[in-house]
């Protein structure tokens, strides 16, 4: 079997996913690999790609390989799904699976991106392997890759592949009209945003909410911003938040966008994401960390495109806000009614601006940020400005440290384990469990 792997990760050759895929070609030499390292050249494919169509229609697999950032794949990745959907290759008989090494936050986003894109093209695709980073270092993990491309294998030589979901048509974007200019008082709202002028639903609807929007507010292109590439994943922000990159793009995030009260996405959906380019934006982030600067801060959406229909997106889209402790306002949509979603948008995003009103995490924000606690907190010697800020803002919050909690459940699983005192409890628990909440209230 002759297997493309494209590698999405910009490291190239240092890439800790591509270890596992030199894993399973030492595992199982009947198979011919031939690696794209799409991440690291994606400037020279975006000049040629004849080399990729080669090795692609040659191929009876193509294996994505890459690292997980910031809920999806590298920017660079991005634009390479981009590349190869433009080529127009016929990809009927292909099949194609992914693997990917992550701290699995979100790999689930990432993996159904890849997934959705596969079936855009007409691929068989194969459920793919979401290994930690240090999984191949394991005799389980090992055994998990092994296993791995055997049912890859198998799927192969019986026409096993994943059911492609029903495809819809294409909604014709509804213009959103325009409207009176709203008299601004102070504030400072960002609309961030990639449009150009052929993304007139877009523009249109980013007109009308400037106008209906009682705040001050200003666009920045990101057309227009400086950014030298997507980012590296060298780490070398890690101790100091300091990017390698001399396009001073960490500077201008944090001084130009970061200050504003609330920030806007505005944008035209494109293989099933944000683009590259908005892409590329989302990874430069990295130079924050892991750390939720904007937390407080309320976010919304100006989105062109059949929303609805894009799952895997809305929720990328939720869950950026719920990691970030930020109040999502809404996602405005031209699909059927943009005027009316805008218009909420804006009075959704005026009332948390006023109130300052952030709602608590859902699974959401609370499964991805433990992950994110437990990773710094090891890491903590390298990670240094991550460190300091998961200890500022009390973000340590491991079970461990609650032992009061943990001796009463102690003394509550004996009760509950000894037949002649738990006969002697009737309902004294729920009424002990409700004291507190009495206790609350008798004060109120």
């Amino acid at each position: 079997m002759n297997i493309c792997v494209i590698n999405g990760s910009p490291k190239g050759n240092y890439s800790i996913t591509l270890q596992t895929i030199l894993y399973l070609e030492k595992l199982f030499p009947n198979h011919h690999f031939e690696v794209l390292h799409v991440g690291q050249q994606i400037r020279a494919f975006e000049k040629d790609f004849s080399k990729a169509e080669e090795v692609i229609k040659n191929s009876d697999l193509l294996l994505f390989s890459y690292p997980v950032y910031t809920f999806i794949a590298p920017s660079q990745l991005h634009r390479f799904i981009k590349l190869l959907k433009d080529a127009k290759l016929d990809l009927n008989n292909k099949f194609a699976t992914q693997i990917t090494t992550s701290k699995h936050f979100y790999d689930v986003t990432a993996h159904r991106y890849v997934e959705d894109n596969c079936y855009d093209m007409g691929i068989k695709y194969i459920k793919g392997l979401s290994a930690d980073m240090d999984d191949l270092l394991t005799a389980k993990g090992q055994q998990d890759a092994k296993k791995f491309m055997e049912y890859v294998e198998w799927c192969m030589n019986n026409d096993y592949h994943e059911i492609a979901p029903i495809t819809y048509e294409k909604t014709v974007p509804v213009l959103a009209d325009t409207c009176e200019d709203s008299v601004k008082r102070d504030g400072d709202v960002v609309i961030i945003t990639d449009a150009t002028e052929d993304d007139i639903s877009l523009n249109k609807m980013i007109e009308r909410f400037q106008k209906r929007l009682p705040i001050k507010s200003r666009i920045v292109n990101l057309n227009d911003v400086r950014m030298d590439g997507g980012c590296l994943g060298c780490f070398n922000c890690a101790v100091d938040g300091k990017c390698i990159y001399k396009d001073a793009f960490d500077d201008y995030l944090r001084n130009q966008i970061q200050t504003a009260d609330s920030i806007i996405y505005a944008y035209t959906i494109k293989d099933h994401s944000m683009g590259a380019l908005f892409k590329t934006y989302d990874d430069r982030n990295f130079c924050n960390g892991h750390r939720t600067v904007t937390m407080g801060m309320p976010l919304g959406y100006l989105v062109s495109g059949n929303v609805s229909k894009e799952f895997n997106l809305q929720m990328i889209m939720e869950a950026r806000s719920e990691v970030g402790s930020n109040f999502l306002a809404g996602v405005a949509s031209d699909e059927i009614n943009p005027n009316r979603e805008i218009d909420q948008l804006v009075e959704r995003l005026v009332y948390a601006l006023e109130h300052k009103y952030v709602q608590p995490s859902n699974f959401y924000g609370v499964g991805g940020m433990k992950i994110f606690r437990d990773l710094i907190y090891l890491m903590q010697g390298m990670m240094k400005a991550d460190h300091k800020f998961y200890k500022a803002h009390n973000q340590y919050d491991f079970p461990q440290k609650h032992r009061g909690r943990l001796i009463m459940m102690y003394l509550v699983g004996f009760m509950l384990a000894t037949p002649s005192i738990k006969a002697k409890l009737g309902n004294k628990m729920n009424e002990g469990m409700l004291a507190p909440y009495k206790k609350l209230f008798k004060e109120m």
